[in-house]
């Protein structure tokens, strides 16, 4: 347990301070504000927004939180991500058409399926660094891609999965707005349990490791097996979201699988701030508001514009939406003091 801590304060000593840092050791009465003003904007959302972009600004935010828990605390950056979105995404679609169940266990059924499949390609993938380990995740994601696309009998092709339904007994869940309160403590849960992931031991481990796997190693930490484990974890994460997303749409094509998705990801999770968490709930609901409303306008060139904000964002913020505004907040509170 020492150990844990001195590893975790040597990688806050060699990286600058996450907003995530920051608002940790903020007060509690400011970290419980802010905790209900999310909430309360998740509660409102809805309301503000047209129900089924609030719906796919909670799928997205899974996503990228999920994307985050590798990139931001164990420096992996996976351009693959979207073979444990879309097999996720496949698998809820066919046990929600084919087994009849309620949502909520179709969801999780996929996020299961996606948490196994990151087994095998984790264990390959994690002995690689850099931009190996980003290669080797894109060429299994390409595989998923390649075998959903020809596997037409269950997958549909090119067609896809059409009519995924939404049941669940007593409820009526057809319009977009009660569907947002029906997953919204499913998505909350899994924003929990990457939250408690990255407070909790484990996690500390893991920016040590992200920070300094040499060192993590020579203190008897097993390096691929904690990697291997955030990488699992990250999966299921994403599987939740590509689940719900699947059943948002009711419909499930092979752009859940396409490696633009997981670029998606990534900018998503840049867009808010790499490390923090929440820029990642922050990234997806500018990224997915941005796109609905050009689209809405008529606008074709969504990615010119999207594209032109993060390379902005990526010049004057390094940290991110969310991490810079959250240093600037720090050190803001540290001149009071």
């Amino acid at each position: 347990m020492t150990s844990t801590v001195d590893t975790a304060a040597d990688a806050s000593r060699s990286t600058p301070p996450s907003g995530l840092v920051a608002v940790a050791h903020a007060p509690g009465w400011v970290r419980y504000a802010l905790l209900a003003v999310g909430l309360a904007v998740a509660v409102w959302l809805p309301n503000g927004l047209y129900p089924a972009v609030a719906v796919d600004i909670l799928c997205w935010a899974l996503f990228a939180v999920a994307v985050d828990l590798l990139l931001g605390f164990t420096g992996l950056m996976s351009f693959g991500h979207a073979a444990f979105w879309g097999a996720s995404a496949y698998v809820t679609g066919l046990v929600a058409i084919h087994a009849g169940l309620p949502f909520p266990l179709a969801v999780l059924a996929g996020a299961l399926a996606a948490a196994l499949l990151a087994v095998p390609i984790g264990y390959l993938a994690v002995k690689r660094t850099g931009i190996y380990f980003a290669m080797v995740t894109l060429a299994f994601a390409q595989m998923v891609y390649y075998v959903a696309n020809e596997w037409r009998s269950v997958t549909q092709g090119e067609n896809g999965l059409q009519g995924v339904p939404r049941s669940f007994p007593g409820l009526d869940l057809t319009d977009d707005y009660y569907f947002y309160y029906a997953i919204l403590p499913i998505v909350l849960l899994g924003l929990a349990a990457a939250w408690r992931i990255v407070h909790s031991p484990f996690g500390r481990v893991l920016v040590g490791i992200r920070d300094n796997p040499a060192r993590a190693r020579a203190l008897g930490y097993p390096v691929h097996r904690y990697k291997l484990t955030a990488f699992v974890l990250s999966g299921f994460i994403a599987g939740l979201g590509g689940g719900l997303f699947a059943v948002g749409h009711r419909f499930v094509s092979l752009d859940v699988l396409h490696w633009t998705t997981s670029g998606k990801a990534v900018i998503v999770v840049v867009l808010g701030g790499i490390g923090t968490l929440w820029g990642g709930v922050l990234g997806a609901a500018i990224v997915v508001r941005l796109e609905d409303w050009l689209s809405f306008s008529g606008f074709e060139a969504i990615g010119l514009v999207t594209g032109g904000i993060f390379v902005l964002v990526v010049v004057l913020f390094r940290r991110g939406i969310w991490g810079s505004a959250a240093a600037l907040a720090r050190r803001l509170a540290l001149r009071r003091r």
